[in-house]
């Protein structure tokens, strides 16, 4: 792949992305509730019982339960509003060759991903640190903040991978973030059904960030880990796949 015509391609998804008022609020708005939230929980309820759940990762991930769903629409909205606004035809034409522009909308989702994983797993860290203090030495921990980390690109993969299959920005918005925000939390707690919920990428993700083990859980945190791994590489592979067969069906 020739460096040049890739470098362009990231360019214009950077300006895209700073043009865009609604591609650039979203991360702000993760942000916000994530560090915000676990913020003022902490500071509510932390002095009392020290932390929100008796791992201590409860406590400082409290907010990421809210902010991922914001996540989750920073990787909708990479490839979303082009389908929305049937610009994604131009788009196809600045970037004849599909994986050169699908693969620079993964590599800045990607860079997107980690560096609001950054910001925001550190900033819930230091925001319980300030309210009712976090023990560093606690076994699990900093496994937990590398997987707070990067769960943050991969739900953004994710998301824009399942857009780019739904090639429709209503229907993505309208089936990732309820699913996230409610579907798999309540699914979770229906017997039977939990057993197959706790394999779901946002379910195993969210275990990867704890300390201590959970019951009925059927594998370990650096498994979870894995296993949300392997749920983006799914739904990059697939959305490859779409917008292939996007280019096939005449744009």
């Amino acid at each position: 792949m020739s460096p040049r015509p890739t470098a362009a391609a990231l360019r214009a998804e950077r300006i895209k992305f700073a043009t865009l008022p609604s591609q650039w609020a979203a991360p702000l708005v993760a942000l916000a509730l994530t560090v915000g939230i676990t913020a003022a929980v902490n500071a509510a309820y932390g002095v009392k019982d020290h932390t929100p759940g008796e791992d201590p990762a409860g406590g400082i991930y409290y907010g990421l339960l809210f902010g991922h769903v914001a996540v989750a629409c920073c990787g909708i909205l990479l490839i979303g509003q082009e389908f929305n606004t049937r610009m994604i035809g131009g788009s196809l034409t600045a970037v004849p060759r599909r994986g050169r522009l699908y693969g620079a909308k993964l590599a800045f989702g990607a860079g997107l991903g980690l560096l609001l994983g950054l910001a925001s797993t550190a900033g819930s860290f230091l925001v319980v640190d300030a309210t009712v203090g976090v023990d560093f030495s606690t076994p699990g921990l900093a496994r937990s903040f590398l997987a707070g980390v990067l769960y943050h690109p991969m739900l953004v993969l994710i998301c824009l991978g399942l857009t780019t299959m739904l090639g429709n920005f209503s229907s993505a918005l309208g089936l990732v973030t309820p699913m996230l925000f409610l579907g798999t939390t309540f699914l979770s707690a229906v017997p039977g059904v939990s057993e197959v919920c706790q394999f779901l990428p946002d379910r195993a993700g969210l275990y990867a960030m704890r300390t201590q083990p959970e019951p009925g859980t059927h594998y370990g945190h650096g498994t979870g880990l894995l296993i949300m791994a392997l749920w983006t590489a799914l739904a990059v592979y697939g959305g490859l796949r779409a917008l292939r067969r996007f280019e096939a069906s005449g744009a």
